[in-house]
């Protein structure tokens, strides 16, 4: 019992931060991809095993990344059914990541049973406490 509890507190903790780091992004404007070059960083979205190229629901996306402005560059990706949040991710892309299963991910969740979102991805990095963004790129994931 006492390790089902654990478990929970270690879940919504974990959950908690996730919000936290994910609100503390800056929102991303639609329209493409918007001055990820100009820093010198450029990233793209990869859609893998897709028979189309494009991204549908409960299809699997990453990213190549690279950018010189700093050595821990991470992704985050949040999609939107009709301006709600349906779902909303982060990961590292460098080398010593401890995650690095979570760079692959899966267009669905809980709150996003099927049918086409908007989404945007943000490529941003720490500075002590501060969240730098550095581009963005917006995609609609297809039914």
């Amino acid at each position: 019992m006492f390790s089902k509890t654990l478990a929970s507190l270690f879940a919504l903790f974990f959950i908690a931060m996730l919000v936290l780091v994910s609100a503390s992004l800056p929102s991303a404007a639609k329209g493409g991809r918007q001055n990820a070059s100009a820093t010198g960083s450029d990233f793209a979205l990869v859609v893998v095993g897709s028979t189309d190229g494009v991204a549908h629901w409960g299809h699997q996306v990453t990213f190549t990344v690279s950018t010189t402005v700093t050595t821990e560059p991470h992704v985050s990706l949040k999609c939107s059914q009709n301006g709600v949040l349906v779902y909303a991710t982060q990961t590292g892309f460098y080398a010593g990541y401890l995650w690095p299963w979570t760079q692959v991910m899966t267009l669905s969740s809980v709150a996003w049973t099927g049918g086409s979102a908007d989404c945007v991805a943000t490529l941003y990095y720490f500075s002590g406490a501060s969240v730098i963004s550095v581009g963005t790129l917006s995609f609609t994931a297809q039914p």
